[in-house]
């Protein structure tokens, strides 16, 4: 099963750094938030990427045609005239990238739509770049399974931040609702799981994904919840970065469940 990752927005939010490069591409401990959140998929067995690439996506393109090099022991042998490039170690990890660059002012819905072909009829995961999480991906893909619906999202109780989830007891999502107070605010933290179907109902360029595509999907019954109580943090700001850099820097970064 493929993943999709969204990574094409201008991150305003969080523009002492995005001026520079795609939200995604921000670092936490050295390395993208992109590459902790491609780990934690990484980890559960799934390893084939399509990335949802917009503003500055040459970023993402070269930080991936590097990968490789950057992740290696390497020798330049220019002795006696030659130039070859000897590899002694390599810690690259076993992924498959695809990089699309699916517009500057594409909205999240179209950013989807233009990555079909690469998708195809299968079942797809969907996720944003620029949070992290200690969720189960197994667990998560099994729940999708068992329900048969057509789309599964991940909700977390964040607090009154976000536009909040309508949720029923079975889990099935009603609705989408301003913010309110309530105990149990349950927000969509992406770690989407998505039937092909999901195509269908977005338009173009113009489509906001979390709008008319998932509200309809909803209405319709066929949206449900995986409720999760673990950690998760989106990187929105500058503050939410350093609170992140802080936790990886102490080693009690909740969301690295994968081995060194």
């Amino acid at each position: 099963m493929k993943t999709v990752i969204l990574a094409g927005g201008f991150g305003t939010r969080i523009s002492e750094e995005s001026q520079f490069k795609p939200k995604p591409m921000v670092e936490l401990g050295g390395m993208p938030i992109l590459w902790h959140i491609m780990k934690l998929y990484s980890h559960y067995g799934f390893n084939d990427f399509v990335i949802c690439a917009g503003y500055k996506q040459h970023v993402i393109k070269e930080y991936f045609a590097d990968y490789f090099l950057h992740t290696s022991d390497i020798t330049y042998d220019f002795t006696g005239g030659r130039n070859e490039m000897i590899v002694h170690r390599t810690n690259s990890e076993p992924w498959r990238v695809t990089v699309v660059d699916t517009g500057l002012n594409t909205m999240t819905g179209g950013r989807v739509k233009r990555v079909q072909e690469h998708i195809g009829s299968e079942p797809f995961m969907l996720t944003y770049g620029d949070g992290v999480s200690n969720i189960d991906i197994s667990e998560l893909v099994r729940f999708h399974e068992t329900h048969g619906k057509m789309v599964t999202m991940s909700a977390y109780n964040a607090g009154q931040r976000f536009g909040m989830l309508d949720v029923d007891k079975s889990g099935a999502v009603r609705d989408f609702r301003e913010k309110i107070q309530s105990v149990d605010s349950l927000v969509n933290i992406g770690f989407m799981v998505c039937q092909p179907e999901l195509f269908d109902l977005i338009e173009g360029d113009d489509t906001i994904l979390e709008r008319k595509p998932l509200e309809t999907v909803a209405r319709m019954g066929e949206l449900m919840a995986y409720r999760h109580t673990g950690f998760w943090q989106c990187m929105d700001t500058l503050r939410e970065k350093e609170a992140l850099e802080k936790m990886w820097q102490s080693g009690q970064a909740p969301w690295k469940v994968w081995e060194d």
